[in-house]
């Protein structure tokens, strides 16, 4: 069967592997990725692969996607071999995985660990809209093996919920919270958006101390970013709304920061605070950390040791290669050394832990003893060999990271 190239390198039609891809297989943490391309509704300011019902088109259909996706987790376990790859983390993402019923998600789940083995302790989480779910789906979910929940709340004023397109009222998040609570979840998570237009320095703190009155274990706090193509970047294109102010984005993090760290929250990841350990995501983690993952779905990406590849983004297409026993990724690459110490750098600088001095380039230790010098670098953890950002250093993390490659 032929390859298929489009901005990367031919993936063979059976999704076949390099040999040394598939060395260490194991070893290393290994997650799953379930992209869930469905909404009611396109957000405004959304730029994901996501469809609603009017884009979807013949061919794909959320009443088959469950098997559909189920598909390639099979051929998933075909092409990674017999090797022993418990599953340490599974994460369903979207578009909005509730929008399925429970009963399909945990199909999935149960897919994964029939082929794979769930590890002991797993940390399975699904994203949901506040509007999306309810005290049965949660309940179904939970004792379906789910064991975090991620919502999107995004802000509690109903002003910067209209212009983000978001069709939740504000009070309702809370209520979502109780409700996944009340069906056993222990690890609840909500995610926060500042710098919307028109959202005002009050707006931003009710929207935290909301956030903190449902007391879930973990928030993200997400700066907004205006993506080419989307309805608020023509709103804004258009005059009708202004263009996000850096510098208020700067205050708003800071605001987060603080209001998060007094109620008990630490952040561990430049966007991201949580009550403990445990109440962090282990799969972002995973991320940021060089494990390997399989992403399954249109548009998921996929990644084993140093091998990354990506789906075709539309669910017709997709549906249609797994019906055929083709594999559905579009491309891929192989990473050079470089790219991957490039990768990890960018990566594990933005975590509380931190990255070894010692790993560094040479030309650059010079850098990070400026960044030191100008409050960008915490002290104590540079002494003991790693460069750990300050709060003026997350401000900055681009820079930074950029003047230690």
């Amino acid at each position: 069967m032929p390859s298929v190239v489009l901005g990367g390198d031919p993936v063979p039609a059976t999704g076949e592997l390099p040999a040394e891809a598939l060395r260490g297989l194991g070893s290393r943490p290994f997650g799953f990725y379930v992209h869930v391309p469905f909404c009611v509704a396109r957000c405004g300011y959304c730029d994901f692969n996501t469809y609603t019902a009017a884009e979807l088109g013949p061919g794909a259909s959320r009443a088959d996607y469950a098997s559909t996706v189920i598909e390639e987790i099979r051929l998933a376990r075909r092409v990674l071999g017999d090797a022993d790859v418990p599953v340490s983390t599974v994460f369903f993402g979207g578009g909005t995985p509730t929008l399925l019923p429970a009963a399909d998600l945990v199909s999935v789940l149960r897919a994964i660990d029939a082929e794979f083995g769930l590890a002991p302790g797993a940390e399975v989480t699904t994203e949901a809209n506040p509007e999306s779910t309810g005290p049965a789906a949660l309940a179904e979910l939970r004792a379906g093996g789910f064991t975090r929940v991620s919502f999107g709340m995004q802000s509690a004023s109903q002003h910067v919920l209209g212009v983000l397109d978001r069709l939740h009222t504000p009070g309702r998040p809370a209520a979502a919270v109780r409700e996944a609570r009340a069906a056993g979840f222990e690890h609840i998570s909500l995610d926060l958006i500042y710098g919307t237009p028109g959202e005002t320095d009050d707006h931003w703190r009710e929207s935290l101390a909301a956030a903190v009155a449902t007391a879930p274990d973990h928030i993200s706090a997400y700066s907004l970013i205006v993506e080419e193509g989307t309805r608020l970047a023509a709103r804004i294109r258009r005059g009708e709304l202004p263009m996000p102010d850096d510098d208020v984005a700067a205050d708003r993090y800071a605001v987060a920061d603080a209001m998060l760290t007094e109620a008990g929250y630490n952040w561990y990841e430049v966007s991201n605070w949580a009550t403990s350990p445990e109440a962090r995501c282990r799969h972002n983690l995973l991320y940021w950390t060089g494990g390997d993952w399989w992403g399954a779905g249109p548009g998921a990406h996929s990644h084993v040791n140093g091998v990354r590849w990506w789906n075709v983004k539309h669910p017709a297409p997709y549906a249609a290669r797994l019906a055929k026993g083709i594999s559905p990724a579009q491309a891929r690459e192989l990473l050079t050394s470089a790219d991957r110490h490039l990768e990890r750098l960018m990566l594990e600088l933005r975590l509380a832990s931190g990255y070894p001095l010692s790993d560094i380039p040479k030309p650059s230790r010079t850098a990070a003893a400026q960044a030191l010098a100008t409050g960008l670098l915490a002290p104590e953890p540079f002494t003991e060999g790693r460069a750990v950002l300050t709060l003026k250093g997350r401000l900055l993390a681009d820079a930074v990271i950029r003047d230690l490659t």
